[in-house]
Formats: structure tokens, sequence, C-alpha cells
């Protein structure tokens, strides 16, 4: 079976594939992780939700091996399940990548049941990670070149056998298979084995008349594009628009060259088209839509910045400090509706609830926000977070009691003195400060001093306490 991709999802793991999407840009990697697993359940076909999975395996993880990295019972376990289902081996395998991305044993078996399996595309990406993982395994190397050159990817097995021959010069079979596969790319690039074998119904002409089509294409698919290159491919694909208008897949390319290109007015404006195209249901585009308006809405706001850094002084200066004020009001309800059509689309989840809680107290909307931060705080993976803002919010209302019991039930589920507790402690001791609790105010503040003398001013606070002149000095 093919390779999925996200168009073909069913509406239920799309649904979790854009969740995921979001909590991997909270940083949240354990409920991506989670989710992503989920997908993949449904969906094992999906590259691109492994790849994002590996990646958030591989932040959550810092790279560091697990601490059962090295057990082969789970090696044992796989060849007995791979023989009976190679589905299930490899969501095996993918359950012991969670804590070891690039533990081999795992990543080996997701390779055999990819291939019992067939999806050899799925093989290639586990041998990747492996490689990825130890860039220098020149084992797993030549394994993943013999399984581009036998997939027909001749252009990634001469990749390969490059670098094993940079790893290794004095290696003759990486020479050897190096010059076959690039032997095979060209035949294949040329196309001279397809006008071999169309007994006489192509000719070689055809080849030199298409050169200039497959340059192009070679050059669409670089990373990084030139000024030149863009330019030349923006003219190509103008010339398309005029002949289809209509084409989603023209306009979204046409908007990413200019977005490449910096010219965010622009892309913004083709990105904008394409989204109407589509009747606003892409949410990919929605999102570009949002994200570059925000960044065209910041860099505004920096140019004032500084603006105001080297004239504060001016005559105009109060106008504009009012209209840089401004910019930062449409930044802040920007964010916020953006937030608000996420939970839109996603009532239930809780983490676009705390999301859309922490841009309303940002812009001091403090009423707002407490309903949605309540609801935030069912979630485990925000819980802590999600108290930690609705007691800010309390403390906005002036309504000190609530904001107490928040932040005092908040700091007693962390068991370690992190830099979330700390946070949770001092603004726990400025309310009791602010309630006239003297005693508890600086029970909080001692807390934190006994561990980390330099956190924000809470020495000065504790020392001046004691009185003397050391501590008035």
């Amino acid at each position: 079976m093919a390779v999925k991709t996200e168009q073909d999802l069913s509406e239920n793991a799309r649904s979790l594939w854009l969740k995921a999407i979001s909590a991997i840009e909270l940083r949240n990697f354990g409920y991506s992780i989670s989710l992503l697993q989920a997908v993949l359940k449904e969906e094992p076909d999906f590259l691109d939700g492994r790849k994002m999975l590996r990646r958030a395996e591989v932040q959550a993880t810092k790279g560091k091996r697990g601490f059962l990295s090295g057990i082969s019972g789970m090696s044992l376990k796989g060849s007995s399940t791979l023989k009976k289902d190679p589905l299930a081996a490899m969501e095996m395998a993918e359950k012991s990548l969670e804590s070891d991305p690039y533990n081999q044993q795992a990543n080996i078996l997701l390779r055999d049941a990819a291939k019992a399996a067939g999806k050899p595309e799925i093989a290639a990406f586990a041998l990747e990670t492996l490689v990825e993982g130890n860039p220098k395994d020149t084992k797993a190397l030549h394994e993943l070149g013999a399984h581009y050159y036998e997939s027909g990817l001749s252009d990634k097995a001469v990749e390969i056998y490059n670098k094993i021959s940079e790893l290794n010069p004095a290696d003759l079979i990486a020479i050897k298979r190096g010059k076959d596969a690039a032997a095979q790319a060209s035949m294949s690039t040329g196309g001279w084995e397809e006008v071999a074998q169309s007994g006489g119904s192509k000719d070689y002409r055809d080849l030199i008349k298409n050169k200039e089509e497959a340059v192009s294409l070679e050059q669409k698919n670089r990373v990084v594009k030139s000024d030149e290159v863009i330019e030349q491919q923006l003219a190509e694909l103008g010339q398309q628009y005029e002949q289809n208008p209509q084409n989603v897949d023209v306009t979204r390319r046409i908007a990413a060259l200019y977005e490449q290109k910096g010219d965010l007015e622009s892309a913004l404006t083709w990105y904008t088209y394409t989204s109407e195209l589509t009747k606003n249901t892409d949410p990919n585009i929605a999102r570009k839509v949002s994200d570059i308006g925000l960044k065209m809405l910041e860099a505004k706001i920096r140019e004032f910045e500084q603006w105001l850094e080297q004239n504060g002084d001016a005559e105009n200066a109060a106008e504009v400090r009012t209209q840089f004020e401004d910019l930062q009001k449409q930044k802040a309800e920007m964010l916020i509706d953006e937030a608000r059509k996420r939970v839109e689309r996603n009532p239930t989840d809780l983490l676009y609830r705390f999301e859309l809680g922490e841009q309303l107290l940002n812009a001091g909307h403090f009423t707002d926000a407490i309903p949605e931060l309540q609801r935030a705080r069912q979630n485990p993976n925000v819980r802590l977070k999600a108290m930690n803002l609705l007691g800010q919010c309390y403390v906005g209302k002036n309504m000190l009691d609530l904001a107490k019991n928040t932040f005092h039930a908040a700091a007693s589920e962390i068991l370690v003195m992190d830099e979330n507790k700390k946070d949770i402690l001092y603004k726990l001791g400025l309310v009791h400060e602010k309630l006239g609790d003297k005693e508890k105010y600086l029970d909080c503040m001692k807390q934190i001093y006994e561990v980390d003398y330099g956190y924000r001013d809470v020495a000065k606070r504790v020392e001046e306490s004691y009185g003397g002149e050391d501590a008035a000095a």
C-alpha cells in the first residue's frame, strides 16, 4: 500500500494529527506523542505522522538512551509477533522507541515488520533513524544504501555510498555500489532505459526536448532556492495560474515561494486567496495566513520599538508611543482570535482551552480567561500551568483569597523545587504580603531562598526581614 498523506486521513485521525502539531508547537511533547501514536494505530501508512512522532520523541528524550535500551527480550517477543502480525510488531517497536527513539533493536524490529507488511518507505525510515542516531555506523549506512538501490531510489543510494566513502575511503564495496547506483540514476533520470524499452515509439530527441523541464523540476525540489530560481519558478507558476486560476496546488506553491523570498505581503495575499479557494477548510493554509499576518505585525512592532529607543525624547514620541501600544493590542487580539477559532473547531480539547485562557490573560481579559483556565486544569499535561495562570487572573481582579487558594494548591502538587514551583511560591508570597500575612509571606520567600539565593529579589526580601546594617546595605 502507498504511503498516506494528511489528505488521506480519516476525520478522526486528522483531528488528532492537528492537535499533535499544536501540542508540539507548545513543546508539550508527552501529549503529542500519545496523540501521534493513536493516529498511527489507525493509519499505520501515515509516514509524515511517524516522522513527526520520532521528532517529538527525540525532543522529549533530548537524544538520551533509555534505561532498557540494551535488553534483548523485546527482540525475542518482537520476532514472535512479527511472524503472526507485522502491524502489531510495528506498534510494539514504536512503543519501545517512545523512550529511546534511536534504539537499535526497536528500529530493526520496525524495519523487519514494515518489510513484512509491504511498507518499504517505513522500513527505509527505520534505517534512516538508525543512521541519524549514529551517523558513523557504516553497517547501517550500507543497509540503507542497499534498500534505496533496491527500491529504485538511486539518487539517495549514491548519497549514502558517498558518505560511506568519506568515512572509509578504502571501502571498495561502497565505491562499486556507489558507481552502480550512479549509473542507474543516470539512466533513470535521462530516460534512456525508457526509450530503449519503448520499441521505437519514443525517440532520443524527446530526452533533449525535455531537458529544460527536467532542470526546472530539479530546482523545484531544492530546499534552499536562490532569488533567481524563485523568480524563474514564479514565472512558470504564473503561466499555470493564468491557465487555471482555481488550481489550489499552484496558488499554494506561489504563496510558499513568496514566503521563502521574504515577500510576506505577497505571500499573505496568495495564502489568503488559496484559503478562499478551499472555502477555508484547510487548517494548514489557515494557520499560514494567521502566522504570516502575525509576523508582519511583529515586524511593525519591532520598528516602532527601535524608533522609540532611539527617539524617545522627540516631539512626536507620544504619538508614536500611542501607535505602538495600538499595534501591541492588535497583536494580542489576533492571538486571541486564532486561539478562539481553534477552540471552536475542537471544543472538547482542553489544551486549546489553555491556549485561549493564556492569550486572554496576556491581554488583560481576566474575566474571560477564568472559565477557560478552570476547564484547562482538568488536563494533567497543563494542569499546573493553568492553575498558575488562574491565580494570576484572580490577582488581576483583586480576588486575593481565591488567588491564595489556587497558588497554594498548585505549589502543594509540585514535590520538587523546580522553576515552576519557585514561580508559584513567589506569587503566593506576594499575595500573602498584600493580605497582610507577613509570616506566610516570608515563609514562601525563605523556601525559595534556601535553594536559590539569586532568584529574583528573594534574597533582598528575606535579608531585610532580619534587619541590621548588612541587610540594610
